[in-house]
């Protein structure tokens, strides 16, 4: 089912979901750059601003036409699921013994406003990983409500079309959203989203508004800006762990792990344990990791990847390659983050295309 929402009827949309029982959450100005957080306004979507993005580079300008007119920002919806810091279970002592707590999921199940396609792709990956495993996860991701975007302009570092995550959302979506001058077009992927779209006024989608909606789509996979060969880069990265080009990106690579917190699909983490000072209660909390940091690679009294050669050659090897192996799928959905959130502007896509050239 296909309806129009005129765009002065958007916040009874938001409105209806949170009437269904979700927690917004969704895209918001905060330091100069556009994040997830969670919603309690319609205001508090960034209307009007837009971004420019290059290896290295972030800006954003309040020169925007849309509602969602600007490219996948530092952080992303993993962090709602796979939370940065997290407790696992807290124990105290009580005069029955010791007495287990485990932290509590949200108050009430999240909705997603404004996810892309990339952002559905790299949720599916994450499930595939963590669903099964991970409690924590599974918790925070139960009942999810998903609003997704089509992009109507791809960003500047976008390359979706190349990892098949973009940029229209296929599935995974309970309502789609496309801007288009005349209103919004809402395509309904579930019974839920179906009940939600009940709850405000619209009006059935005329062939003319699928043709508009159609040129939109067709319109920003053709403007992608960047592309690569995913099958070849597959292919060709486990058959040179000895290229030159390995030490040659690590010479600029600062081991920071920026790249891999911003990485929607990243899930590596690593526990602490603490102990009150009186010895009444400890603590494990899970804190996100990376395969940039040294101790990670620690097992048995030795790291296995002492240099940042070897640790940035995991990473990339990993994210577009031996992935597919591991979880069936590229690790990698196309966003550009990684590219965007790098001190230095390493390029994942250059290095990527140069380790496939051969080795002199």
């Amino acid at each position: 089912m296909q309806r129009i929402l005129l765009t002065r009827d958007w916040p009874g949309l938001l409105a209806a979901i949170e009437a269904e029982g979700y927690q917004l959450v969704g895209p918001a100005l905060k330091d100069g750059a556009i994040v997830m957080q969670e919603l309690s306004s319609d205001e508090e979507l960034p209307r009007g601003w837009t971004d420019q993005q290059a290896p290295g580079t972030y800006r954003l300008s309040n020169g925007g036409t849309k509602l969602f007119d600007y490219g996948p920002g530092p952080g992303s919806f993993k962090r709602f699921f796979h939370p940065p810091e997290v407790s696992l279970f807290r124990v105290r002592k009580s005069a029955d013994g010791l007495v287990f707590e485990s932290s509590p999921g949200p108050a009430r199940p999240y909705a997603l406003v404004g996810a892309r396609s990339c952002d559905l792709a790299a949720i599916a990956i994450q499930d595939r990983v963590l669903l099964e495993q991970d409690e924590v996860y599974r918790r925070n991701r139960q009942d999810l409500f998903v609003l997704a975007v089509q992009c109507s302009r791809a960003g500047d570092l976008c390359f979706c079309t190349s990892t098949g995550s973009g940029p229209k959302a296929e599935k995974g979506y309970d309502l789609a959203l496309t801007e288009l001058p005349q209103g919004m077009l809402l395509e309904v992927g579930s019974e839920v989203g179906r009940r939600v779209l009940a709850r405000v006024p619209t009006r059935a989608a005329s062939e003319t508004d699928l043709e508009d909606a159609g040129r939109v789509w067709q319109a920003t996979a053709q403007s992608m800006p960047r592309r690569f060969d995913a099958e070849k880069v597959r292919r060709r990265l486990v058959e040179v762990p000895e290229h030159p080009r390995w030490k040659e990106v690590a010479d600029r690579c600062l081991t920071c792990g920026n790249c891999t917190q911003v990485c929607p699909t990243c899930f590596c983490s690593s526990t602490v344990d603490s102990s009150s000072l009186d010895g009444q209660q400890a603590e494990r909390t899970r804190l996100w990791d990376s395969c940039f940091s040294l101790e990670l690679s620690h097992i048995h009294g030795l790291n296995v990847r002492q240099s940042p050669r070897s640790r940035y050659r995991q990473w990339l090897t990993h994210k577009l390659s031996t992935w597919f192996e591991q979880f069936g799928s590229s690790g990698c959905v196309g966003c550009g983050r990684c590219v965007a959130w790098c001190p230095v502007g390493i390029d994942i896509l250059e290095e990527a295309e140069a380790l496939c050239e051969p080795s002199i």
